[in-house]
């Protein structure tokens, strides 16, 4: 997790915001490898329904999950105006369809809330925290747990 020590000595966490349709999230800056356009991917027979295929990411093989479909919002249909969140996770890089990013901000451990607790709905381990404004509500992605293991064929 990013936190920097601001001069009072609290740390507070820098995170990428962006938007999946109308809804608002965000994930650690520091998960955060790069940011890019829409590209095709390379579909993969038998996968989950939200990894889209895969793409060529200077010579690594990186699976493309629509966050959409895998939050249990309407999948994305991907255009030029969408973005890719690439994004490492240990030894994992995975890119996450998003249709634009916002900003990046920095939130103190105050302004975190839990999340509500919801038993019926599969989706809430994904969410670490929320942040709540006037303006708008933030939530914060679990991606250790959006992201389940990945395998990717071995080559030889």
């Amino acid at each position: 997790m990013s936190e920097h020590a601001d001069p009072n000595g609290t740390s507070s966490r820098e995170l990428v915001s962006f938007a999946i349709g109308d809804q608002d999230f965000c994930m650690d800056i520091m998960l955060v490898r790069e940011i890019r356009g829409w590209t095709n991917v390379t579909m993969l027979p038998h996968a989950p329904s939200y990894i889209l295929g895969v793409i060529n990411l200077r010579g690594a093989v990186v699976p493309i999950v629509d966050l959409a479909s895998r939050l249990g919002l309407p999948p994305l249909e991907p255009t030029s105006r969408h973005v890719i969140i690439i994004a490492v996770l240990g030894d994992q890089t995975v890119g996450f369809l998003v249709s634009a990013v916002s900003d990046i901000l920095g939130a103190q451990p105050s302004e975190i809330q839990p999340p509500p607790r919801i038993a019926s709905d599969p989706t809430a381990g994904f969410i670490e925290g929320v942040i709540a404004s006037d303006e708008r509500m933030l939530r914060i992605l679990n991606l250790a747990s959006v992201l389940p293991r990945i395998q990717m064929p071995e080559t030889a």
